[in-house]
């Protein structure tokens, strides 16, 4: 008997409320009562017994639309950024988990799609400031030296040491920019020993100069407008450049063609800022390849939520996920970056 009862009180269907609206009703009670209706209709739905496949669609509903309100969130306004390398020490560390402003230099769309990487189409709105000498800056690497562009969509983090129009040299190790002294960040360091040989004058930028990391230049960040002569000679030096920004450069031994018309000017068609690394002499920066555009300029890192080291610092051997937990960088929690 009581199985049975069991079985009526499953069986039996639950009831809504039911509501009208009276024509005698004033707008105020027309507009509550037609409220309720609507939400006992999405409750009635909800209710409903559902298939596999409509479970399946819901829940992909669900999570689509949660990647997508994050992808905007991160393209308008702020982002989360780990620290790969330390090619920023000791003014971030490698595993400093950032805050990344995404609003100052101009928000965008979308930029890549979350856990796939892949990357997006964007647009990027006005910001409230361009990149100036001394910001910490993220932005989407360009490719390495001689591609035209990256094989892999990544963000990179640097301290902007010129800008659009500036001159840059290195001379052994200390930045000049337009003749005066950029000194290292309070943070910043190099090694004691140089950086000179054949092999460092082969893989820097641009192709042929033969500068090395530490004597560097002189060489001029491309400012939109500027009218750069392409000679013979260093037309490799500007070739990938002129690529990056959409345009083709050819020479067959005669004659030197710009977008397949025989020329020897090409007019710049974006600004662009040159980043190199606080550690100095550990850094893969502009240095090795080449000018980052403004446009590609994402954000500047605010400050340290979490900071999990990679490896011991003395023996160097790596950090499993736990290790890394147990030895997290509790010092470095809510430091501001400068």
């Amino acid at each position: 008997m009581k199985s049975q009862k069991k079985d009526k009180n499953a069986e039996k269907k639950k009831e809504y409320p039911i509501i009208s609206i009276n024509e005698t009703d004033n707008m105020f009670v027309k507009a509550r009562k037609w409220y309720q209706i609507r939400k006992i209709d999405a409750q009635k739905k909800r209710d409903e017994p559902k298939t596999f496949g409509e479970s399946l669609w819901s829940w992909t509903k669900t999570i689509v639309g949660a990647i997508i309100v994050v992808m905007i969130l991160n393209g308008l306004l702020i982002a989360s950024f780990v620290v790969p390398t330390g090619s920023m020490e000791n003014t971030v560390m490698t595993g400093d988990f950032l805050f990344v402003n995404k609003f100052l230099y101009g928000p965008s769309t979308p930029q890549v799609v979350p856990f796939i990487n892949l990357p997006l189409p964007f647009y990027k709105f006005p910001g409230f400031k361009d990149p100036k000498q001394g910001d910490v800056i993220v932005f989407i690497f360009p490719g390495n030296r001689d591609e035209i562009a990256a094989k892999e969509f990544q963000y990179y983090l640097k301290r902007c040491v010129a800008t659009a129009g500036d001159s840059l040299q290195v001379i052994n190790k200390r930045v000049f920019v337009n003749g005066k002294e950029f000194a290292l960040p309070e943070h910043g360091k190099f090694e004691p020993y140089t950086h000179d040989s054949q092999f460092e004058k082969v893989r820097t930028f641009p192709t042929g100069a033969g500068f090395t990391p530490d004597n560097y230049g002189p060489i001029r960040i491309p400012k939109k407008g500027d009218v750069v002569n392409i000679t013979p000679q260093n037309w490799r030096q500007w070739e990938i450049f002129i690529k990056r920004e959409g345009h083709e450069i050819t020479y067959d031994g005669t004659t030197l063609k710009i977008d397949g018309k025989p020329g020897s000017n090409y007019t710049v068609q974006r600004n662009y800022c040159f980043g190199m690394g606080d550690n100095r002499d550990n850094s893969l920066d502009c240095r090795f390849f080449g000018f980052v555009p403004w446009d590609n300029v994402v954000g500047t890192p605010m400050v340290v939520y979490m900071s999990l080291p990679d490896k011991d610092e003395d023996s160097q051997q790596p950090y499993s996920l736990l290790d890394r937990i147990l030895h997290m960088r509790i010092s470095r929690i809510a430091k501001i970056i400068h």
